[in-house]
């Protein structure tokens, strides 16, 4: 059996315990610690140990290729575009995370270190960006495009043909009607239906 490859996780709230159940199911990581942005973990999280803050980050990668970030995103873009465009300074290995109880069809395309949580559904023609949330039971429909650091929540509907432009949130069951485009940076609120297309910032 081959040896699983250590992976350092970046962020110590809530997301990151899901994160942690979706890459210990899929099994290709062995998780090696977690730094927590701003230093307040002292605690291990799901039996995995608190190796530092983010100053740590430069130290450990030269030792471990791979980092992911656990930072969860709900009204603030910002701390994971900028994790991400630190580790790409660094030429770290950012890996994609799909959880087994998902279904990603072979047709879609997911960028870099975004991940795919339990029993969403990426379906063809669709594209993930890099550094994306697909959280727990999301759809994202045929042909549907969300771009970079974008975090669609829990049972969100993306349907078939819309574009979620990057660094926006969709709250939980919050449905985008298909063709539409969702502007960049704009949070659609849990349960809100967006039928017509949003400006940038809305």
């Amino acid at each position: 059996m081959n040896k699983k490859e250590d992976i350092v996780l970046i962020g110590g709230g809530g997301h990151c315990r899901s994160s942690i159940d979706v890459i210990e199911m899929e099994g290709r990581f062995a998780i090696r610690g977690i730094l927590d942005a701003n230093g307040s973990l002292i605690h291990p999280i799901l039996s995995h140990d608190f190796l530092g803050t983010e100053e740590d980050i430069q130290r450990l990668s030269k030792t471990c290729r791979h980092f992911f970030i656990v930072v969860g995103q709900i009204k603030n873009w910002a701390p994971r575009v900028r994790l991400y465009e630190y580790l790409k300074s660094l030429h770290v290995t950012i890996p994609t995370i799909i959880s087994p109880l998902a279904h990603v069809s072979k047709y879609a395309v997911l960028g870099e270190g975004s991940i795919v949580m339990h029993q969403a559904i990426v379906n063809s023609g669709a594209r993930v960006g890099n550094n994306c949330i697909i959280n727990s039971k999301a759809l994202i429909e045929h042909d549907a495009v969300i771009e970079d650091h974008c975090h669609i929540s829990t049972a969100a509907v993306v349907n078939g043909g819309a574009t979620v432009r990057r660094c926006s949130f969709i709250g939980s069951n919050a449905v985008i009607r298909e063709g539409i485009e969702v502007g960049e940076a704009s949070i659609v609120g849990a349960g809100v239906a967006v039928m017509h297309s949003l400006k940038p910032g809305s």
